[in-house]
């Protein structure tokens, strides 16, 4: 098998360098500008995918640390999670948070349904506006799955769709536009990497305010403080654990949005295709 993979190689890196050629410039010179602009896009759609897997890891820690009657619910629901969120996303979620169209400054903008799907100028830092999004998109669905595992087991299904509907359609993409956006927190100066208060804190305060009105789980423990309502597979939930360590090598350094760090400096040849 290993022999096999290293006589791919060479192919891979053919079949690379022509699709390098097919995106070149007409006089077949690939600056360094155009160069970034592919790795920085090519390392968040990476990214992306990474953060996107973390919903499994979700699933897979709610579902072990819960009861076996659970489990379906739980597993539905981060579905439901990632599928409605990207739809919703797509349609109003990313407009709302990167609005160019002010309707009260510094607190909601809109541009429209959908995105855009004109790529922007081939520059480091410039990023696909669909490859923007599906990276936002990993985001919103992880600020929803939040309120999954804090209402996992006494939520009906019905009732968590309308608040992830919510969460991912206008409460998430508002208050990440402003500070993404560059709304009113973001003028005022206001510092966010990697979602630590748009992302968890949103999440953890809509979770919050659900179990506020759920209330407290009325026997899970006992008065000698035993849990009646153990763990049902802790194979799960160790499982669920090491997808998430894999997911936030995605989620932290695509935070950068660029991994070239290349300025949009004047157009220079870097690689000539014959």
């Amino acid at each position: 098998m290993f022999s096999k993979l290293l006589r791919a190689l060479p192919l891979s890196v053919v079949l690379s360098l022509l699709a390098v050629k097919v995106y070149a410039q007409d006089d077949g010179v690939i600056t360094t500008n155009e160069l970034a602009y592919a790795i920085d896009n090519t390392f968040l759609l990476i990214a992306a995918v990474l953060v996107l897997f973390m919903q499994a890891g979700f699933a897979m820690v709610e579902a072990g640390f819960n009861s076996a009657k659970n489990a379906v619910n739980i597993m539905f629901k981060n579905i439901i999670d990632l599928g409605a969120g990207v739809l919703l996303f797509w349609l109003i979620g990313y407009s709302l948070m990167y609005g160019a169209n002010e309707i009260i400054p510094g607190w909601l903008a809109f541009s429209g349904f959908g995105i855009s799907d004109t790529p922007p100028e081939a520059l480091g830092g410039n990023l696909n506006p669909q490859v923007d999004w599906l990276f936002q998109v990993a985001f919103a669905a992880t600020a929803a799955t939040i309120v999954s595992g804090a209402v996992a087991g006494r939520m009906k299904f019905s009732g968590y769709l309308i608040y992830s509907v919510f969460i991912t359609a206008f409460i998430y993409p508002i208050s990440g536009y402003w500070k993404w956006g560059g709304g009113w927190l973001d003028q005022m100066g206001f510092y966010d990497f990697a979602g630590s208060i748009v992302v968890h804190s949103v999440g953890g305060f809509a979770a919050l305010a659900a179990v506020i009105v759920l209330g407290p789980r009325i026997g899970r423990f006992s008065e000698k403080g035993k849990n009646p309502f153990p763990p049902h597979s802790m194979a799960l939930a160790t499982l669920g654990v090491f997808i998430l360590w894999i997911g936030w090598y995605g989620f932290n350094p695509g935070s950068q949005l660029a991994f070239s760090g290349a300025a949009n400096t004047d157009v220079t040849m870097l690689v000539s295709v014959s």
